[in-house]
């Protein structure tokens, strides 16, 4: 039996990305991205992220999300942009909020350590980014004018 107000036509699916910026003293402002375990883009790297839930708003999915694949939690996240491109993602229609965050590396409470579906974590110099996945170069560049 067919739910009141549901329907049968396709829609997209919603996800939550965080670009995270990390200053050093050393080497500047970095970028933590996380080693993607599976497919699609298995082994490449991309902002830590991931689909909506149900009883979550796209921030405390970004939260969550942050959390499970990078064990950083508390960080003030800002809504960077919406990406909407058709076909930025080969599983089908998805639309993404992007956050972004700034913080100092050397205040953090606790490393970032590759949780959940991220094989690997690490900062990248900015000026030193390893092929990105999905559109997340696009993004890249729309955070580097917003920081």
């Amino acid at each position: 039996m067919e739910k009141k107000y549901c329907y049968k036509y396709p829609r997209p699916a919603l996800t939550s990305d965080c670009v995270i910026f990390g200053f050093d003293k050393k080497t500047g402002i970095n970028l933590l991205l996380i080693e993607r375990k599976y497919e699609p883009f298995k082994g490449y790297w991309a902002f830590p992220g991931g689909f909506v839930e149900q009883d979550e708003t796209t921030y405390e999915a970004a939260n969550r999300e942050l959390f499970e694949e990078t064990n950083l939690r508390n960080i003030k996240l800002k809504q960077l942009q919406t990406f909407s491109d058709i076909n930025r993602d080969p599983r089908g229609r998805v639309i993404s909020v992007v956050y972004y965050a700034i913080i100092n590396i050397d205040e953090l409470k606790t490393n970032p350590k590759a949780g959940d579906d991220a094989k690997n974590i690490k900062w990248f110099q900015v000026s030193k980014i390893p092929k990105l996945a999905f559109d997340h170069k696009k993004i890249l560049k729309i955070a580097l004018k917003n920081i």
